[in-house]
């Protein structure tokens, strides 16, 4: 085989279980398509089980691979505990694990009340510990080297004029639960890593895109001056879920057009 070919080999994921979170709409779908497409079987999650199951159907027709929905509210462990019961039935086991799910309550902090900030960092923080410490528990009993990718932010690296400090919060806790769950389990050959996307479309951030004003201040702080696209963050997450990344773990990928460079 030509070196080209082994190059291309290392980001194979055929024979690779994985699931994301949050897939019924925005990042989680392109998450789901990169790694189906890549060749791994799929188990996606998100409250909307009518849009996971559309999503599922569609990727697993182009795709011919396993993509299953299961329905879960990610602040009941019991639904997160179900989630990997299923995945290890259908798939027998969990190489990946991408905690795409996010929550988000913006407005001025003298504004937000004490249920705002519980529902995002129950979602944003909460849920991917204990996703992680489910998968990995799974991970180690069935001999995995696994690979788990947090979605974080720029938002978990920067501060910004938008106010929405939960969030704020939320990923920067992402960002070093990253990094101490990454040293952590390296010595099970458990990797973990994160990206940190910039803006992309998604429901989370249409609103806020269709705003002139703070479409303005996103383009012009971007050096790439335009926001992402969302199949800009396929090749990221393959990487990082491949043997491609074999000697990388505690990272923070920033997916952002150069916002972290400026």
């Amino acid at each position: 085989m030509d070196e080209k070919s082994e190059l291309i080999k290392m980001f194979d994921l055929t024979g690779k279980s994985a699931i994301v979170t949050g897939a019924s709409s925005g990042l989680g779908i392109s998450f789901t398509e990169a790694l189906a497409e890549a060749g791994a079987d799929v188990v996606i999650c998100a409250r909307r089980d009518e849009k996971l199951i559309e999503n599922a159907d569609r990727i697993s027709k182009y795709t011919n691979r396993k993509i299953i929905p299961v329905k879960a509210d990610l602040t009941k462990e019991e639904d997160i505990i179900n989630v990997v019961k299923v995945a290890e039935e259908k798939l027998q086991k969990i190489d990946i694990l991408i905690n795409n799910a996010g929550s988000a309550v913006a407005g001025p902090s003298l504004n937000l009340k004490k249920e705002d900030w519980q529902k995002v960092l129950d979602v944003d923080i909460s849920a991917v510990f204990i996703f992680s410490q489910k998968v990995i528990a799974s991970m180690i009993a069935h001999n995995v080297k696994g690979s788990i990718i947090n979605i974080a932010s720029i938002y978990g690296l920067f501060g910004d004029i938008i106010p929405a400090a939960p969030y704020y919060a939320s990923k920067g806790a992402v960002v070093n639960l990253t990094r101490a769950m990454a040293v952590e389990f390296a010595g099970q050959n458990i990797r973990i890593n994160a990206i940190a996307p910039g803006f992309f479309p998604s429901e989370m951030t249409n609103d806020l895109l269709k705003d002139r004003a703070v479409l303005d201040h996103i383009t012009q702080r971007t050096p790439m001056g335009r926001v992402g696209n969302p199949n800009e963050l396929k090749g990221a997450a393959v990487f990082l879920a491949s043997n491609a990344s074999s000697y990388v773990t505690g990272h923070i990928l920033a997916v952002d057009g150069g916002w972290s460079s400026v």
